[in-house]
């Protein structure tokens, strides 16, 4: 989705007393009056080591980074007389819509493999989610619900509809403001579908556009589990997209995604930023969460995890020099995990 943004102050499109993403409204498609909205956005970002910084997403109203997409996509099909919402998840996305469809007044249901964490099941039916178990992997939920589909329903599948990228870009944003206009040497993301990742992107290219920054990128660094990690292994193959993960194995339930429909998009802004992509052992990602858990007081999710046992790598390698700015991000709480 382009946007017809001309050049601007930041201080002229930014609502400053809007503490949530909607204080970008200028650049969100969705006009600020129509929003669903329950606060989400607008996180916290701090330094925990010298030039180590963590953005921590599980402050948001039902505890992960997904509430800004479905924010931006429930509003969306809100205004487009949507009857039911529905799409696949494994976990933290079901939960979002369940928790945004319930504000806005539309059913939501949702498919997720059988073997997603009894706690983000149990919250999708407390706020009165249809909830479809399917024996397999996230993408086969995305089948089993494109062969359930009735009509009136609304796919917020990830990147089915433009909107959920919309809202992810606010974390592009969010990080120009906190980091006062010069923005992290690099950042550091862990990749399941991979809006988050391609959100910023699009924001960092809408900032130049408006003049807000040069042509200066921070290097993305995709970080996937060893056990399903398509986006790492185009990548190392030189690929400009990518090919299903076959048999994908990880508990980081966001990570375990086979063949993400932005998978292309993600090695493009890899490459294009001069960044890399790392894949994570699964012992290494739940030691790094507990060590992350410790040093920071944050509760990290298994794919902020993932994303710190990476910077440690890349800091430790030299990959990253001891003068550049890194940013984590915690996508997640790691407390629906227990």
């Amino acid at each position: 989705m382009l946007l017809d943004l001309p050049r601007s102050d930041p201080e002229e499109l930014i609502l400053g007393s809007e503490e949530s993403m909607w204080r970008y409204r200028a650049v969100l498609p969705v006009p600020y009056e129509n929003r669903v909205s329950m606060g989400e956005g607008w996180t916290p970002v701090f330094e925990v080591n010298p030039n180590v910084w963590v953005k921590n997403e599980a402050v948001n109203p039902t505890g992960s980074f997904k509430d800004r997409g479905m924010s931006m996509a429930v509003s969306a099909a809100r205004l487009r007389g949507a009857r039911r919402l529905v799409a696949p998840s494994a976990g933290n996305a079901a939960v979002a819509l369940a928790g945004y469809g319930r504000k806005a007044g539309i059913p939501v249901a949702v498919a997720m493999p059988t073997d997603t964490p009894a706690e983000f099941v149990d919250r999708c039916t407390d706020l009165g989610a249809e909830v479809n178990l399917v024996s397999g992997d996230i993408s086969v939920a995305g089948r089993w619900l494109k062969e359930h589909r009735s009509p009136g329903d609304y796919d917020l599948s990830t990147l089915r509809e433009p909107y959920r990228v919309e809202g992810k870009k606010t974390m592009g944003y969010e990080l120009f403001e906190q980091f006062d206009g010069r923005l992290p040497d690099v950042i550091i993301y862990p990749t399941g579908g991979g809006t988050g990742l391609v959100g910023m992107w699009k924001a960092f290219d809408e900032m130049e556009s408006m003049g807000w920054i040069g042509p200066i990128r921070p290097r993305l660094v995709s970080v996937q589990a060893q056990g399903c990690a398509p986006v790492v292994r185009a990548f190392r193959e030189g690929e400009s997209d990518i090919e299903p993960w076959s048999e994908p194995e990880t508990t980081a339930w966001g990570l375990r995604v086979p063949s993400p429909i932005a998978g292309f998009l993600c090695l493009r802004a890899i490459k294009e930023t001069r960044g890399v992509a790392i894949a994570v052992a699964e012992e290494d990602l739940h030691d790094a969460a507990a060590r992350a858990s410790e040093e920071t007081g944050i509760d990290f999710c298994p794919e902020g995890g993932a994303a710190w046992a990476a910077a440690e790598h890349l800091v430790s390698s030299g990959w990253v020099s001891t003068s550049e700015r890194v940013l984590v991000w915690n996508t997640g709480s790691g407390a629906s995990y227990q």
